[in-house]
């Protein structure tokens, strides 16, 4: 190894005539380690020899540095490998793409675990990370990674799914809260009503907490009015003479604030959320794929897996589509020491958070319902599992339903071996 082997250099201080010399028509692959501020850059040569990192600067050095490399592939075969590490390396892929460079993707976790084969040491750092990519690269560890614009359409629908998502997630932030807040002030409220129901929001959103409810003269009229048809009279007078005789804590007038302002944005959550939906139901129609998906799954979580999985027919079996949303199954063991099976949770969140809301779904239903049942009681009471088993159980028919055009059987899913061995 060369003394301080990985000290990086900037990228306006190469001499490139120098860099090349000698070095005519033979193929050089570049590794990328790419950062917020800056990326690192390591050229990987065909005889094996690398060069010293180079620190780009970012943005500034980012149309510097496709120049550049557009100039050193010339008479020779160029290879640009990186990690796909979110948004951050977006402009120079563009950059790149746009001098009809080739562009790799190496997976983040193979580079992790490559780091100390590489030199002997377990130690990871930005510039030798640029040259463990430029050697998975070069060993042909690496897939194509093309730079290519969205649709309108698909750029509509992955905005969509993108704010469907956060507001979920905010919803059940403010959910918590508002929880929090009502068994502090009217306790009796949740058992009367459950706190999801629209016509407790409205109410909270309203009146703020059970003393001004209290003080409505109209306030029985206002709730049947939220609740209409759904909500039976007996159950709004309870809820109304629970909120003169509640034992809560006294509010004042910010606590009460609170309460409305935790209330009103679970329902602004919850309107942005159908909006979201019907935009995602309007750039659905015409795609088989999602339609098909959407009549196990839903719309919404048919749209989550097609922004984040792109189509499951580029996907060879049902196993490498449930392995890429990171529900295939890991065990770590030695020896005497066995491990649990788990999930690997590899692959996006957002898939598996809308997953399990799918699986919750299919709880509801037959023949899941019986098969949820008899593998709770054999956990006695834990559900979660099942839940899990559920939702790995998903994926291959999604995919056969999807990419092979199957009908889907939900009686296909439990299968009476199934059953037995609790799979």
């Amino acid at each position: 190894m060369k003394s301080r082997a990985y000290r990086a250099t900037n990228v306006k201080d190469v001499d490139w005539q120098r860099l090349v010399l000698g070095r005519d028509g033979q193929e050089v692959t570049v590794g990328l380690d790419v950062g917020k501020d800056h990326v690192l850059c390591v050229l990987r040569w065909r005889s094996g020899e690398f060069e010293r990192p180079w620190r780009i600067r970012q943005p500034t050095d980012v149309r510097l540095v496709a120049e550049r490399l557009a100039w050193l592939a010339q008479g020779r075969r160029l290879r640009v490998a990186m990690e796909p590490t979110g948004s951050y390396g977006d402009v120079l892929r563009q950059a790149l793409a746009a001098h009809n460079l080739e562009v790799h993707r190496v997976s983040p976790k193979m580079a992790a675990d490559f780091a100390e084969i590489f030199d002997g040491v377990p130690s990871q750092h930005d510039g030798k990370d640029a040259a463990v990519i430029a050697e998975l690269a070069a060993q042909g560890r690496s897939w194509l990674w093309p730079w290519q614009l969205a649709s309108e359409a698909d750029q509509e629908m992955e905005y969509q799914v993108a704010w469907l998502d956060a507001q979920r997630r905010q919803m059940m932030t403010w959910f918590g809260r508002l929880e929090a807040l009502l068994s502090r002030c009217w306790p009796e409220a949740s058992g009367i009503m459950r706190l999801r129901s629209g016509t407790l929001l409205k109410i909270l959103a309203q009146y703020g907490g059970p003393a001004a409810l209290a003080a409505d003269p109209q306030a029985l009229q206002r709730i049947r009015a939220w609740g209409r048809s759904f909500l039976a009279k007996t159950r709004a007078e309870d809820l109304l003479a629970s909120a003169v005789a509640t034992v809560g804590v006294l509010q004042g007038r910010w606590d009460q604030e609170k309460v409305r302002r935790c209330a009103a944005q679970v329902l602004e959550c919850r309107q942005q959320q159908r909006a979201a939906t019907r935009a995602l139901s309007r750039l659905a129609q015409g795609n088989p794929v999602i339609e098909a998906q959407a009549s196990i799954v839903g719309t919404a979580t048919a749209c989550v897996l097609w922004v984040h999985l792109g189509d499951p027919q580029h996907y060879h079996c049902g196993a490498a589509y449930r392995k890429a949303m990171g529900l295939n199954l890991a065990e770590r063991s030695s020896g005497k020491y066995q491990g649990k099976v788990k999930i690997s949770k590899r692959g996006p969140a957002t898939v598996r958070r809308w997953l399990y809301l799918a699986a919750v779904r299919q709880v509801r239903s037959e023949p899941t319902r019986s098969w949820y049942a008899r593998q709770k009681e054999a956990r006695r009471g834990n559900g979660k599992p099942a839940l899990v088993g559920i939702m790995r159980k998903l994926p291959p028919a999604l995919y056969q339903v999807g990419a092979r055009r199957q009908t889907f059987a939900a009686d296909k899913l439990f299968s009476a071996e199934a059953q037995v061995q609790g799979r």
